[in-house]
């Protein structure tokens, strides 16, 4: 089956092998980054922070930058995966200074325009790092205001929820969306429905996992009746223990009250998942099939941040 992504680390979709190769590359050290079976190595979601920050750290160019993202959609279109939607940080590309992110984006645009033309197109939302604080936060937002447009067309935040509110970072949101780009936001993961509420409150027509949105029914009910779309990662939600297992996990309850689902593998090497891998276990804890993935994928293609004409052809792909 054909399928859309939208919710996608640029970095945490880096193979470890990869990483490997350009550290090797530049001589740079990356003790304690991969356990002895040379995969991510870490035991906490805090200390998956680290191990992200730490891999990412040897990605320091314009050209690593398209290598890596050249990479990740070749992956991605193994997976039969059509459209995705990357999350990428200029405090990664450039230290959120706005000259030094215009040469990570062009370098990475040309990779994007070339896989487009080979069958997975892509969009990049801009991703602001909570733990960086507010104030970072809005070199952040400059840069997608400023490069708005083309392959850039959302903007949101990630790294730890846990770190203050999302309602600090206003400014930055209210930013993006006067330049123009659709908002989402981190949310409802290790926090619980609060933190979605204030996504909201910043103008979010999307959420970046929102799960434990199913702990206030009445939140569920909103959530189903205003159509917020939840970018949920299954996978993900095991793999970091929010959930025991997979028939633990509530997407399919939330689905079932109504509420948008999608599906996407977040850090995908971190977690040792895969689109494939994500809907088979769907499809084994509850029963899903063709018709519910046609679901998830039309929802998907209807939150996508992207131009009509993009939607409307991805829409002809789940009729």
């Amino acid at each position: 089956m054909k399928k859309i992504e939208l919710h996608l680390h640029l970095e945490g979709a880096a193979p470890p092998a990869f990483i490997r190769s350009l550290a090797a590359e530049k001589h740079a050290d990356l003790s304690g980054v991969f356990d002895e079976r040379g995969d991510y190595a870490y035991d906490s979601f805090d200390g998956f922070l680290r191990c992200y920050e730490a891999a990412s750290s040897v990605l320091q160019t314009p050209p690593d930058y398209a290598r890596l993202l050249a990479e990740v959609l070749e992956r991605s279109a193994e997976q039969d995966v059509v459209y995705t939607e990357l999350f990428v940080s200029p405090e990664f590309c450039g230290g959120g200074d706005l000259s030094a992110w215009r040469d990570f984006l062009a370098a990475m645009a040309e990779v994007a325009e070339k896989a487009r033309g080979e069958g997975i197109d892509s969009r990049a939302i801009l991703t602001a790092i909570r733990h960086f604080g507010p104030d970072r936060a809005k070199k952040t937002a400059i840069c997608a205001a400023e490069t708005a447009g083309a392959w850039v067309t959302g903007f949101g935040m990630g790294g730890s929820e846990t770190v203050g509110r999302a309602t600090d970072y206003a400014w930055s949101f209210d930013c993006a969306r006067e330049a123009g780009l659709a908002l989402t936001c981190h949310a409802g993961e290790w926090r619980g429905p609060d933190s979605i509420r204030d996504a909201l409150a910043l103008g979010c027509s999307r959420i970046g996992h929102g799960v434990r949105a199913i702990e206030d029914p009445a939140l569920v009910r909103n959530l189903a009746e205003s159509g917020i779309t939840l970018e949920v990662c299954p996978g993900s939600n095991v793999a970091l223990g929010l959930y025991p297992d997979w028939p633990a996990h509530p997407i399919a309850r939330l689905a079932d009250a109504g509420v948008r689902v999608t599906v996407s593998t977040d850090d995908p090497p971190f977690f040792h998942t895969t689109m494939r891998h994500e809907y088979d276990r769907l499809a084994d804890a509850f029963g899903w099939g063709d018709t519910e993935f046609a679901q998830i994928n039309r929802w998907a293609a209807d939150a996508a941040f992207c131009d009509q004409a993009t939607r409307d052809r991805l829409l002809k792909e789940f009729p």
